[in-house]
């Protein structure tokens, strides 16, 4: 395993943003490292009865990644409005509140999803910081 920073959720973004979420979510997840011009990747390894399989995890960017993951984590979407140009995002459970925000819908869901399951900060691996 490769060495952890400590990150604000505020600021994660993504590859980092991706492996919160799937921590958040208890995930078992894996890095690939850089190769043919890419950097590095973040995947969930899913296990089955008798295979299992390694999938590309990149809910602040997938729809078929992260729009599940907003309806199981119940989170609430608002869009820009004319006194603000980012989108909202936020989870209310117990009474409490959590809210984040991002410039696009996926990444202020995914930064509400790990506010809400880890807190305002999160330790990802140095390598998937930009």
């Amino acid at each position: 395993m490769t060495d952890l920073i400590e990150v604000k959720t505020a600021d994660l973004v993504g590859e980092a943003l991706g492996w919160a979420v799937g921590m958040a979510d208890g995930l078992e997840l894996e890095m690939e490292p850089p190769h043919y011009n890419t950097s590095w990747r973040v995947f969930a390894r899913h296990r089955y009865t008798v295979t299992e399989q390694a999938k590309r995890f990149n809910p602040w960017e997938d729809w078929a990644v992260g729009g599940p993951l907003l309806q199981k984590h119940n989170v609430s979407l608002h869009c820009p409005q004319k006194d603000w140009d980012y989108w909202a995002a936020w989870i209310t459970e117990n009474g409490k509140d959590v809210a984040q925000g991002a410039d696009l819908p996926l990444p202020a869901a995914c930064r509400a999803i790990v506010a809400h399951k880890i807190g305002d900060t999160v330790q990802v691996p140095k390598e998937l910081m930009p």
